[in-house]
């Protein structure tokens, strides 16, 4: 049997040799991909199982508190229920009383509300057992400097409304005037106010503006007094004059007959004297101040005509010291 050297192998067959190196490294890197492969392969069927375990034990702890979860939903519906019933039985016990309907208002709503607030407290420490007030005043962060910045408008609303509610400076069914806007008081809120306009727009104003800010109720009284001018000539009797407007104003039915009208001199114009008459009316809402100031123009105008007393229109009267050259030119036919 012939034995051959190394040397003599490699020379003898080198394309053997080669092929059986590149067989080798070949099989090198394909273990190295398999590896890899392998690797990834474990992280993400692990990172699955994590995955999986976690999505079941959210599920399982859902299932777990969904009986929790029910009850505390049922004691909220409760709660709810009591503030309905609660704010019944005050309007029924106390909304019969005429005065202090809005301390009435305050309190049910107050009422209603710190009802809803105790049922929503129950219902969380229900459904979450390591829920407690402390967490929830200390999330909210309730009494720190920037909440009270952010909040400074709110609560000056509510307080204002509180008050407003508490002193009563007008009810609602009232018609005032708050700045711009005039209307009738529709609702009386912790925060605002709304008005209804006599053209039929919803105003909301905020309660701290009603309370810092001069406001006119019109119908705080009874009575209202109103009041319109009228212009009699120079060559009329002012007295004569006014006992035929008091006399008409006295007959118009809108006129209240507890204070008696007056018919007064207010000044002596270019071009007439100007009488002022006054009177009051038993409502003073809008609609009936309109249609009494319009009867009684209405009686008065029509007692001045049937007395003959004129009601002149300014009239500019031109003096001339000498006479004007005038020159008329006509059409020739």
């Amino acid at each position: 049997m012939m034995t051959l050297s190394f040397y003599e192998l490699i020379t003898a067959h080198p394309p053997t040799l080669y092929s059986i190196a590149q067989s080798v490294d070949a099989a090198s890197v394909v273990d190295t991909i398999n590896n890899n492969v392998s690797d990834k392969v474990t992280q993400k069927v692990s990172e699955y199982q994590i995955m999986t375990a976690s999505a079941q034990q959210m599920v399982k702890d859902l299932t777990a508190r969904v009986p929790y979860l029910v009850v505390a939903f049922v004691m909220f519906v409760l709660f709810w229920l009591f503030s309905i019933i609660f704010k019944k039985a005050v309007t029924k016990i106390l909304g019969r009383r005429k005065r202090h309907q809005n301390l009435v208002t305050v309190f049910r709503r107050i009422g209603s509300a710190l009802i809803l607030f105790l049922g929503f407290m129950v219902a969380m420490i229900i459904a979450v057992p390591s829920f407690t007030p402390a967490k929830l005043i200390g999330g909210l962060g309730i009494g720190s400097v920037a909440i009270g910045f952010a909040f400074k408008d709110i609560f000056q609303n509510l307080l204002s409304g509180i008050l407003l509610l508490l002193s009563e400076p007008f009810r609602i069914g009232d018609q005032i005037i708050s700045g711009n806007f005039e209307g009738t008081v529709e609702d009386i809120q912790i925060r605002a106010t709304t008005i209804r306009t006599y053209d039929g727009r919803r105003v909301v104003i905020p309660n701290s503006q009603l309370y810092t800010t001069p406001m006119m109720v019109n119908t705080a009284y009874s009575q209202r007094r109103l009041d319109f001018d009228v212009g009699i000539g120079y060559e009329n009797d002012i007295e004569h004059a006014q006992q035929v407007i008091l006399k008409a104003v006295q007959n118009a039915s809108t006129v209240s007959h507890l204070a008696k009208p007056l018919v007064i001199t207010k000044a002596l114009a270019d071009s007439s004297v100007v009488l002022t008459v006054l009177w009051f009316i038993e409502d003073g809402t809008q609609a009936n101040r309109v249609a009494s100031i319009n009867e009684v123009m209405i009686l008065v105008k029509r007692a001045l005509d049937d007395a003959k007393i004129s009601i002149p229109f300014p009239i500019t009267t031109l003096e001339v010291n000498r006479p004007l050259a005038l020159e008329i030119q006509r059409d020739k036919p």
